[in-house]
């Protein structure tokens, strides 16, 4: 694996040469204030469009005819909006954000007793979180301890995983019975939170009994990853390593690929064990090999590629192209800028800047009241589920702005 990692190491060398940054702190303040300029202008719109949240109308996609596609409170997704509506309280400091966000943030107050898939993570950390963090009031940490309380009931000492969904099957018809996905790796920032909050190790124990079967199940001998591992739940082993939004069962989805970077950067800032760096950098350094020039990811990094056979009851039509997923690339670009924290190579960086230069270039961030009111253009929602391709994404627009306001707290230009 160290031989492995060395020679990815060697070609994020190479195509950091070809890395231009920003030349100046004024460069680095225009580009900033400009893309908060368009975030709020395109912001208010949506808000518009949205009114006052009712439980069912949390943005998440656009339609094929171009208008605005929400979803209910218990989709996976609705915690991005509030939680975009924050960085925006954040980056401008101006309260009608504030506003804005505690009160779409206060409608999920119901999920914290929600038990029926893996995502109170991203439902209530990426909004409650972000609110006890910019403008606490009394309650919020009970309702992620609360929240906290509910993620666990999916935990099985027997797997020590997080169950993720509750079945399913792989493309070949394989039947699920304790499938975790990658993703769930974004569900355990929300457990330390909880033991901070509570004083209770058993929050942060789950969290870190966790990552370690993701990061030995999960991972792959060069830093690639697995989407789905299906648990047999008497032995507790690994019984199907899997697809289900990636092109092939033995390919690496980029969007998962990414949900694990960001993820072992955060359990190294929250346990400060080096086995979840090494890990986190490994991942980052694979991820970053294979990239194109202007550092937006391929879907998957090896659709259509000879040895990687989609399941026969994938789309298999769809799932031979090649779209670029700036989902990905947010959420990787955000977690960059984390992990040039820690990691000695500071390149990491570098790598953060040019890729939210990339996303917010006109190749990749909308016009004002364009695209349906979202800010990125050209996500992959899922391929061979025919579903959401080469549409905005509501959590790409979070982690864009979760990244621009990493940079603009970043001492580097």
């Amino acid at each position: 694996m160290k031989q492995q990692t060395n020679k990815f190491r060697k070609a994020l060398a190479l195509l950091c040469c070809a890395v231009i940054l920003p030349a100046c702190t004024n460069e680095k303040k225009s580009f900033i204030t400009g893309n908060v300029d368009f975030a709020v202008g395109q912001t208010k719109l949506m808000l518009q469009a949205t009114g006052d949240p009712t439980g069912n109308n949390y943005p998440r996609t656009m339609k094929n005819n171009g208008r605005l596609s929400t979803t209910n409170m218990y989709d996976w997704t609705p915690g991005f909006f509030p939680g975009s509506l924050w960085f925006l309280y954040e980056l401008t400091n101006d309260t009608l954000w504030r506003h804005e966000a505690e009160k779409w943030t206060h409608s999920l107050e119901p999920l914290k007793t929600f038990t029926g898939h893996h995502d109170l993570g991203f439902m209530m950390y990426c909004s409650y979180g972000n609110a006890l963090r910019l403008a606490p009031k009394p309650g919020y940490a009970d309702i992620i301890i609360r929240s906290a309380e509910s993620l666990t009931t999916r935990f099985d000492e027997r797997t020590q995983a997080i169950k993720s969904w509750n079945g399913g099957k792989n493309w070949d018809g394989v039947i699920w019975y304790y499938p975790v996905i990658v993703d769930n790796m974004m569900n355990l920032e929300m457990l330390f939170a909880a033991t901070r909050l509570s004083g209770d190790r058993r929050f942060s124990d789950i969290a870190v009994t966790h990552a370690n079967t993701t990061m030995k199940n999960h991972i792959r001998e060069d830093y690639s990853t697995y989407h789905v591992i299906d648990f047999d739940t008497i032995t507790g082993a690994a019984a199907n390593k899997a697809t289900a939004q990636g092109f092939s069962d033995n390919s690496t989805w980029a969007r998962g690929q990414a949900w694990m970077i960001y993820g072992f950067t955060m359990m190294y800032r929250e346990t400060l064990d080096t086995t979840y760096l090494d890990t986190a950098v490994g991942l980052a350094d694979f991820y970053l090999a294979h990239l194109p020039e202007d550092l937006i990811p391929v879907w998957d990094f090896n659709a259509g590629e000879e040895g990687y056979v989609p399941g026969k009851n994938s789309n298999a039509v769809r799932i031979q192209e090649k779209p670029r997923d700036t989902s990905a690339a947010a959420i990787v670009c955000s977690a960059l800028f984390e992990l040039q924290n820690y990691a000695p190579d500071k390149s990491y960086h570098d790598y953060a800047v040019k890729m939210l230069h990339s996303l917010a270039s006109p190749n990749y961030r909308a016009q004002l009241g364009e695209n349906a009111n979202f800010l990125i253009k050209h996500c992959v929602g899922s391929i061979p589920h025919n579903a959401e391709i080469d549409k905005p994404l509501v959590y790409a627009d979070y982690y864009f702005l979760e990244a621009l306001t990493r940079y603009k707290n970043s001492s580097l230009k």
